[in-house]
């Protein structure tokens, strides 16, 4: 089984059906992550047409500020959720100063429900990866997926002594600073996505699609010297070794259970 931990499939529009029959053919677990309430819905409604689709929901730091007054309004999807993101700080993309006491304010409120409810985030660091790392020591967070980290080698270190796991995606194919991060992660820490379909948008104008997961394993397998079966098995352990023992992931995941042989 492949696995995608981080992709956007309510964004796809009249080619959906087309990429969830991808998703089915070639066994891609996919966590599909929302940005707002909206996104949420969408992913429920995709989810109950594929079941190796698994829906997160998360405020998204570009949309914070929308939110900054509505938050207790947020506590029925984060309850329903089995973990919780995109969620974080940006404070590369988002070049506002003032919008970031918003995101701030936000991401705690996500980390204060993660921490009391015992569930895994998923992460957007860019451009604020010391302060991300800071406020999830300060709300007791050691279950993380840290996505498309491309900050300081030295906060990235830190990261992964706090046990912190982290994917790579398809800016592995073209950036150096990516292959190198791809290079020396752990591998017990190590995991794989494709930001679809924006992620390979805003590096090569292309919509990416599902199998582009193949291209990041085939990537990883070059740097890290070994075959791409090494790579997909590791994958898999690590992301069922993180979430076999969820309660709140324990139905979600019965798939990927099964089609991995977890015992």
């Amino acid at each position: 089984m492949l696995i995608d931990v981080h992709s956007h499939l309510d964004r796809y529009e009249e080619n959906l059906e087309y990429v969830l029959e991808e998703i089915r053919r070639h066994r891609i677990f996919t966590i599909s992550n929302s940005m707002d309430l909206p996104s949420y819905k969408r992913n429920l409604e995709i989810t109950s047409r594929c079941n190796l689709v698994l829906p997160t929901f998360g405020i998204h730091p570009w949309n914070a500020p929308e939110y900054i007054d509505s938050l207790e309004d947020l506590r029925k999807a984060i309850k329903q959720s089995p973990m919780l993101g995109e969620i974080g700080l940006d404070h590369h993309f988002v070049r506002d100063a003032s919008q970031y006491p918003a995101q701030a304010q936000v991401f705690e409120f996500f980390l204060k429900a993660a921490s009391e409810q015992g569930k895994i985030v998923i992460l957007h660091t860019k451009g604020a990866e010391q302060e991300v790392l800071r406020l999830l020591h300060c709300h007791n967070i050691g279950r993380a997926i840290i996505h498309w980290y491309s900050g300081p080698l030295d906060v990235l270190r830190a990261m992964v002594d706090h046990g912190l796991y982290f994917t790579v995606g398809v800016e592995v194919l073209y950036s150096q600073h990516i292959q190198t991060i791809a290079r020396d992660l752990p591998s017990e820490r190590l995991l794989t996505e494709t930001d679809n379909p924006g992620g390979q948008k805003s590096l090569t104008g292309t919509i990416g699609m599902p199998l582009l997961i193949r291209d990041v394993i085939q990537t990883l397998a070059e740097l890290r010297k070994t075959t791409t079966q090494v790579i997909i098995e590791t994958i898999q352990a690590n992301l069922v070794r993180l979430i076999h023992d969820d309660p709140w992931l324990s139905a979600s995941c019965g798939r990927l259970f099964e089609m991995t042989n977890f015992p």
